[in-house]
């Protein structure tokens, strides 16, 4: 049995079938680990927090799951088949260089998200420890670091550590909840409002599709043979139902705390657990679920940097130097903001980031309309890492229909960042989501399909008879590189 090191070696290169492991059921325990946490909680919460019932909260966020979760699931069945993170496949809709474009966004957004979510692991890793709540991010970004550097395994690791952690303690607190209130009460206290109700579908659905330019990152290594239909099950599965009981105790949280609740979400939702080693418990289960789901937004950016680096400078892969430096520099920007924004600033900040969600279902709905529906899984691996072969600097389809689907959600978007001039019209509802999948969607299907040209006859993957070799396919230079599909086929 070959003993695979513990830190990963690999960025955005492709995974050969030498290095392939794990089983679909990896990606189930992944997703349900990064979503049993505080900020999912938070999320929640906010359905009742801007002024929904209990019942028609709860309805919405898990509608909202459910859709979304089948677009970033769509995502993770691609990892395995590819064998490449999330965002380098962005070229083949954008071009080498078009894909940057999204990419420099996708790495703002994981360095927001990372430093909202620093702000609550520091007051966790405080409350538990007696440090300050700055000494508590600063130990939090410590721990994300060496996390990230380790990279693929430990990531799994710690989404398996976690979903055994957050199902006790999630089973924990709801049975505190049951036994010390009254929930039927809260539950009778109904009052249909469809924008209500369509803001808690928008709030559970933009949290699924944000995952979407990440979620193979965490697949690739799984055998080219594992079953598509499996792998998305696997991931739906763990994301859907760690992101809805987490909602669900937010729901719960929000309408018995009232205003007490904002501004002291770790407390609150402690306080419902008990006092003394039980809290102390459930401090470290928010500080863990934390370091999950930070982990996997900085090595999210990782290989999105890379992506960017790669293309700029013609290579296939950034050196382990480099590497470093990005997780390094990434966190130490993630850690700044948590400490600049522990008050009033972070809350502005979170509305900035909301915002730049806008930007990312569009990408998700050509890369996905790309993938099943026009290329449909032919991929030529090997011309990805080239500006001069089939998918060229630039796609002009691809970027149309993109820049698009960005301006047709501007007039539906309700942050406090930006609020467009048709959401009074519904009510205060946000549904930019919606327009923002369904218009590229439909462009760049009727763009791409014209033709062919960026399409091989079959997936085409690196020669992986050089498995072996002490040089690997991701060192090799461009220029003359020999390339063949799974039964020795040239691209077209």
């Amino acid at each position: 049995m070959t003993t695979r090191p513990l830190a990963e070696r690999r960025t955005i290169d492709y995974v050969p079938e030498s290095e392939r492991h794990g089983t679909p059921f990896s990606q189930f325990t992944l997703w349900l680990g990064a979503n049993l946490q505080v900020t999912a909680i938070v999320t929640g919460a906010l359905a009742v927090v801007l002024g929904g019932d209990v019942l028609w909260s709860l309805v919405g966020l898990c509608i909202g799951q459910m859709l979304g979760g089948v677009v970033m699931a769509l995502h993770g069945a691609q990892g395995p088949k590819l064998g490449l993170p999330q965002m380098i496949s962005s070229r083949v809709q954008f071009g080498v260089f078009g894909a940057m474009l999204p990419l420099v966004l996708v790495c703002l957004m994981y360095i927001g998200f990372s430093a909202g979510g620093a702000v609550l692991a520091g007051q966790a890793i405080a409350q538990l420890t007696g440090l300050t709540a700055t000494a508590g991010v600063l130990s939090f970004a410590s721990l994300v670091v060496v996390s990230t550097l380790l990279g693929y395994r430990v990531i799994h690791g710690l989404g398996r550590v976690m979903s055994v952690v957050g199902v006790l303690a999630f089973a924990y607190l709801f049975a505190r909840l049951l036994v010390d209130h009254d929930i039927g009460a809260l539950l009778a206290m109904r009052h249909f409002s469809l924008a209500q109700f369509l803001l808690a579908v928008s709030l559970s659905a933009s949290w699924q599709i944000a995952y979407g330019p990440y979620v193979a990152d965490y697949s690739r290594y799984l055998p080219r043979d594992t079953s598509g239909f499996t792998t998305f099950w696997a991931v739906w599965l763990g994301s859907v139902l760690g992101s809805q009981a987490s909602m669900t105790f937010g729901v719960f949280a929000a309408a018995l705390a009232g205003h007490a609740f904002s501004g002291h979400e770790v407390a609150f939702v402690v306080s419902l657990g008990g006092s003394g080693v039980a809290a102390a418990l459930l401090y470290f289960a928010i500080a863990l679920g934390k370091l999950t789901v930070t982990t996997l937004n900085a090595y999210g950016c990782v290989m999105s940097a890379a992506t960017i680096a790669t293309g700029l400078a013609g290579r296939r892969s950034i050196s382990a130097l480099a590497r470093t430096a990005c997780i390094v520099a990434m966190v130490a920007i993630v850690a700044w903001l948590a400490l600049a924004g522990q008050h009033a600033f972070l809350k502005a900040f979170s509305s900035f980031i909301l915002f730049l969600l806008a930007f990312f279902t569009p990408w998700s709905a050509i890369n996905l309309v790309d993938y099943y529906c026009v290329t449909k899984e032919r991929y030529d691996v090997p011309a990805l890492y080239d500006p001069r072969g089939r998918y060229g600097r630039w796609n002009a389809a691809g970027l149309v229909a993109y820049v698009i689907g960005v301006a047709v959600q501007m007039p539906f978007i309700a942050t406090g960042f930006y609020t467009g001039p048709l959401v009074d019209a519904l009510g205060g509802a946000d549904i930019s989501w919606i327009v923002g999948l369904i218009v590229p969607a439909v462009l760049y299907y009727a763009a791409a399909r014209r033709t062919s040209a960026h399409a091989p006859r079959q997936l085409v993957l690196p020669g992986e008879d050089r498995q072996g070799d002490e040089q690997s396919w991701a060192e090799q230079p461009l220029a003359g590189q020999s390339v063949t599909g799974p039964a020795g086929e040239s691209p077209r």
